[in-house]
């Protein structure tokens, strides 16, 4: 995968496959200690420890329709590559976290991609989802809760035009309002 953000999509996608409610995906950008973290926690069906060991297998995936599953396998070698490391803590019933880090200015690290239009993506294809976004950089935080958003817009559906519109705007806006120069 070209970029990391592409990674977030196929993990919240793994996410939703297991049947999750609930997707919290923190990006969490620290320039100071040279590292950028990526966690995406569900609370989907959860895996054992056999099939989350098994995860990484580039050869074992648990669709029907094709062989082989690349996602996690990609992004762990990419976080090892990187001088970071990657963990998957899964508990059947419970859910399901994935937590990725890299050097920040390794020069193999994958470019962060376009996270506001990922979960824009999201949050628009996945209405009766709940996603919590978080982007940290250095001392800097941007969130969004859609269930905050459900509740100010009581009942309006977040994929409706002009919601959707406004939606792909504030997230824009608010990750690119964090300082990038400190």
């Amino acid at each position: 995968m070209r970029d990391i953000s592409l990674h977030v999509l196929d993990i919240a996608n793994n996410s939703l496959a297991a049947g999750a409610s609930l997707i919290e995906i923190l990006v969490e950008e620290d320039t100071v200690n040279n590292m950028l973290r990526v966690r995406i926690q569900d609370n989907g069906c959860g895996m054992d420890e056999e099939t989350a060991n098994k995860a990484v297998d580039p050869f074992y995936t648990s669709r029907k329709t094709r062989r082989v599953g690349l996602g996690l396998p990609l992004l762990k070698a990419s976080c090892e590559r990187c001088g970071g490391r990657f963990l998957i803590e899964s508990e059947p019933g419970k859910g399901t976290g994935i937590d990725a880090s890299f050097e920040y200015d390794n020069i193999d690290r994958p470019p962060l991609g376009d996270m506001p239009e990922t979960i824009f993506s999201l949050v628009i294809l996945n209405p009766s989802i709940d996603f919590v976004y978080r982007h940290l950089r250095n001392k800097q935080v941007f969130s969004m809760d859609t269930r905050e958003l459900k509740e100010v817009m009581q009942g309006i559906p977040l994929n409706t035009p002009e919601v959707a519109g406004w939606l792909g705007e504030h997230l824009r806006e608010g990750i690119s309002n964090l300082d990038y120069t400190s």
